[in-house]
Parts: structure tokens; sequence; C-alpha cells
């Protein structure tokens, strides 16, 4: 770890020093590309110089114990330096984990309503507000890419582009089946009634990142429309994109513009084709895992939200939080920095793979 440690240390002086460099400002990528790759130093080496000093704290408590008259407080220093240095290799244990390529992309989110019809798309609509809600205290960008909503404001399906600051890696144990139990405004006997809506959380793609032949599209337009009938468009707007070799649908009708709908179509299926490559490559991996988090279970039930009790249950974790009415308004960080922990600790046991 040492060793690995001073490795860092150098890179990230020669980083700092390409920095200081005006020509790198030329360069937009490259110059991001250098102060991501610096966020990503700066906490380890910092770790890494505290656990230092931890240590040396520690060698002058263990040479103080010797005198007779500094003993008692040699052992308290003592004691406390080995506290902090267990503390500090564990984080850094967490922090030298091999980093998720992706974490670090913007993600599409798609919501689906699932078993519960109306009350089903309405719980939806609530998903889709508290993911709106959560980027918005995040700092996070979001732009619909596709909406079908029904008359009662609910929505069946939609599809967000959610731009950020390490986006992927904070929503992508997102994904899974999201159920809820209330009694619904429309069930005069008071019964409470069980809906789900599924989520799925893709890392957004580069064109570099999927090779998609034009051959291999069937694109076809039509009039688009809202609920009852609303936002109908006299000209055929709308996009529906079919990628032929894996029979990938996407629709997008929410712009006015072909052009603009036919460009959001894209970024969505070149995320899909890029998820299924990603899940294909991972499959022998994801059946060795022993944890539910992180290995995507869109068919598994990960998180149920109880009206009645106010509370929000995560099971992978087995984690109750008693902040129903918070949670909906995006205050969603207790949970995924559980799951996200729950993650690292799986990959610790399992040497970091």
């Amino acid at each position: 770890m040492l060793e690995r440690l001073k490795e860092l240390a150098v890179r990230q002086e020669e980083l700092e020093t390409r920095l200081a460099d005006p020509a790198v400002y030329g360069d937009g990528k490259q110059l991001a590309a250098i102060q991501r790759e610096l966020k990503e130093l700066t906490p380890v080496v910092e770790a890494g110089r505290a656990l230092e000093a931890a240590e040396r704290r520690r060698e002058e408590a263990e040479a103080l114990l010797r005198d007779p008259e500094l003993k008692s407080l040699a052992q308290e220093e003592l004691s406390a330096a080995k506290a902090e240095t267990d503390r500090l290799r564990e984080a850094l244990k967490r922090l030298l984990l091999p980093r998720d390529p992706n974490d670090g992309r913007n993600a599409i989110l798609e919501i689906r309503a699932g078993v519960g019809g109306e009350e089903a798309a309405l719980f939806a609509g609530e998903l889709l507000r508290m993911y709106t809600l959560y980027a918005q205290r995040r700092g996070w960008r979001t732009e619909i890419l596709s909406a079908n909503e029904t008359e009662l404001g609910g929505v069946k399906e939609c599809g967000v582009l959610i731009e950020g600051e390490d986006v992927f890696s904070r929503l992508k144990f997102e994904s899974g089946v999201h159920q809820v139990k209330r009694i619904p405004e429309t069930e005069s006997n008071g019964r409470i009634q069980t809906s789900t809506a599924t989520v799925a959380v893709l890392p957004e793609a580069e064109e570099v990142d999927v090779d998609i032949d034009p051959k291999d599209l069937q694109i076809d337009t039509y009039r688009s429309s809202g609920a009852g009938g609303q936002h109908i468009n006299k000209t055929e707007s709308a996009i529906r994109l079919t990628h032929l070799p894996t029979g990938t649908v996407v629709t997008c009708q929410d712009e006015r513009s072909q052009y603009k709908n036919r460009d959001k179509a894209m970024r969505v299926l070149r995320s899909r084709l890029y998820q299924q490559q990603r899940e294909k490559r991972d499959a022998a991996a994801a059946l060795e895992r022993k944890t539910q988090v992180g290995g995507g279970w869109r068919s598994e039930k990960v998180r149920t939200y109880r009206f009645l009790q106010s509370q929000v249950v995560e099971h992978r974790v087995g984690l109750t939080v008693h902040r129903l009415d918070a949670v909906l308004d995006g205050d969603l960080d207790e949970i995924i920095d559980a799951l996200v922990t729950a993650d690292q600790t799986e990959r610790l046991k399992g040497g970091g793979t």
C-alpha cells in the first residue's frame, strides 16, 4: 500500500505541474482529463499523508512508554494513534478500490410503470419528481428525453438525461423494481394497494463507445400526441428507432422538431446498446457476486415505499428510513450512501474485484 501511495503522490505532483502550464488551457479535453484525475487522486494522497502522520504519532507514543513519568499520557496517545491508524487504513483500502470506469459519466434514467394500472403510473410520476429533486440538490442538470403521460398526471414511461459530477456513481444502484404500498385516492373501500415501477440507470454512451451502422436502423416517423390528445403536432415529428440486430426500440416525441427527437432517441439507443454490451461482458462476474448491490437486477424488488408507516425500506441493505416525505422530496443521500458502502464492503471481501 505504501509503495502505491508514493506512486500516486508523484503522479499528483506531475498533474499539478501540467495544470500550471498555460498551454493546457487551450485544450479543453486535456484540461478536463487532468482536473478529473486530480480530483480522484487528491483524497487518496491526503489520506496517505494523514496515515503517515498517525504512524509517526504512534511510534513517538511507543517511545515515550519507556519513561515512567509519561507512561500514562503516552498510553492514552498510543491508543488514539492506533485507532486513527486503523481508521485511515480502512479508508485507504476503500479509496484504492478499482473505480468503475463509468462512474464519472452522465446517466440516462428510465422509469416505467409496472403492476397497478393508473396507480402505478402515478407512482412512476412521483419517482420522476423524486429523482429530479435529488438532481437539483446535487447541482445536476436534467433533460427529459421522452415521456408518455397519463390523463391523471401519471407516467407510463419516461427517460431523463442527468448531467453533472459523478452522476452514474451515485444513481447506478437505483436500478430495479420499486414498490409502493398505500391507499389510492381512487380506492373507495380504503384498501391498501401494492403497485410497482421499474427504474433503469444507464451510463450515457459516447459515439466512440458504440458503433451503430445506419443500415442497422429502421427509422419511423409519426405524429406525436400527449395525454388526452394534448400537444398534437400536425407534422410527423415523433421518431421511432429500431436497432434491427438487437430489436431494441426507442421512441421520442417530446420535441416539435423531428431532428431534435432523432438526436435524443439516438442518445438513448446508444446508451441502451452500451448497457447491453456491459451486461454481456459482466455476466460471469455478476453470477459470482454474493450481494445484490451493484448487480442491476431489474427483476428484483429493491425498495418499498410504505405510506401508512411513512417509511422507505431499502431491501438490499436492510435499511428502513422513517422519512418518506423527505425521500420523495429528493433527500436520497442516506439510502444511496448505504448502498455505496455495502458495495465497497463486498468488493473488499472479494479482494477488490
